[in-house]
């Protein structure tokens, strides 16, 4: 292993604000479960280092980013922010890769963190298809929206689907979940109350988001791809939230 590189002496520009590197350094860290002390030691940089460049405005040269990159399994694009105007996706396929159905338990396990989903629905001008962060209450999918929205139609709508996946292109994997429901607006007060400190802050979008809405489902499918052994590819396949999503309309 390279000597670890120690915390800059100088820091690179005003060291005064976090940056969107070192935001998703965290986002991809968290969602593998590492530690900051995990991650010096697998990238071979010191623990002080990685703080920095996670905490403060930094210009790390590309030899560390490598190294932090493949110890995120992720690439140095992504986290630099040069694929978020991208479709994911854009991996070659593995040659021993599979599909696996999920069942309902595994399912309700992706869906159950909450953050960006997929309301699909026929509306008054034909179908469409609109993100929104959502959270899990009661069994439920429960997002907020405005009134004249796509998705404040689906209360009136006699089924709608929801969708949640995730891609993972350093390993050419992922995984969807499809919830097939109906929905309807939540009007009570209490319950209202109850899901208002869960909701994360402003939509991404902005704006009012007064109403709320549950999916009930009646039917919940997923898929996974595995490798010819029937088991995630690259090991136990890890779920990234909103920061990789679409920025829908927030819960």
């Amino acid at each position: 292993m390279p000597d670890p590189i120690p915390f800059p002496s100088r820091p690179q520009g005003d060291g005064s604000r976090r940056t969107d590197l070192g935001r998703r350094v965290t986002v991809r860290r968290e969602a593998l479960g590492l530690s900051r002390q995990e991650l010096a030691e697998r990238s071979g940089t010191a623990p002080t280092y990685i703080d920095y460049l996670e905490d403060r405005e930094s210009a790390p040269g590309i030899g560390v980013m490598l190294r932090i990159a493949d110890a995120l399994q992720t690439t140095v694009p992504d986290l630099t922010g040069g694929t978020v105007d991208r479709p994911q996706g854009r991996g070659s396929a593995l040659r021993d890769a599979g599909l696996r159905e999920l069942g309902e338990d595994e399912c309700r396990a992706l869906l159950s963190p909450g953050g960006v989903g997929r309301v699909a629905l026929i509306a008054s001008d034909g179908p469409s298809v609109v993100p929104v962060n959502y959270l899990v209450a009661d069994d439920e999918i429960v997002y907020r929206t405005a009134s004249d929205t796509v998705p404040a139609a689906a209360a009136e709508a006699t089924e709608v689907a929801f969708e949640v996946d995730h891609i993972d292109d350093a390993f050419s994997q992922g995984w969807s979940v499809l919830v097939v429901g109906e929905a309807r607006r939540i009007t009570d007060p209490d319950t209202i109350r109850e899901l208002e400190p869960k909701a994360r802050g402003l939509a991404w979008a902005g704006g009012e988001r007064p109403l709320w809405l549950a999916i009930s489902p009646r039917r919940i499918t997923g898929r996974r791809i595995v490798n010819s052994l029937g088991t995630p590819l690259g090991g136990q396949a890890r779920t990234l939230h909103a920061e990789n999503g679409n920025p829908g309309e927030s819960p």
